[in-house]
């Protein structure tokens, strides 16, 4: 399970234990979105710091920070294979990212 908050973190859980298995930091404002690559070994985040994060779900290591946004950024998920990342903003824009080179 993977959540996003206003304490500028997102978190993945253990859906059994309910444990924190990792703590993503990074964001300089609170994160509206956060999702599971569909193989579930990445995590993308969307925050009002304007910013997309692209995360590696296992070690929680930051892997890129996609800038191109004017305004918070509040849905960030990948596409079905994988490759592609869309983000939604306030600043009435829809992004298409490559997830491999940004």
């Amino acid at each position: 399970i993977v959540s996003c908050s206003y304490n500028k973190t997102v978190r993945l859980w253990d859906a059994i234990t309910g444990a924190v298995l990792q703590t993503l930091e990074g964001h300089r404002s609170r994160v509206w979105s956060a999702a599971f690559s569909p193989d579930g070994k990445q995590v993308v985040s969307g925050s009002d710091d304007k910013t997309v994060r692209l995360w590696d779900a296992i070690t929680g290591v930051a892997l890129q920070t996609l800038e191109g946004h004017r305004g918070t950024v509040y849905s960030a998920a990948f596409f079905p294979g994988g490759k592609q990342i869309v983000s939604g903003s306030d600043d009435k824009t829809v992004r298409l990212w490559d997830a491999v080179i940004g």
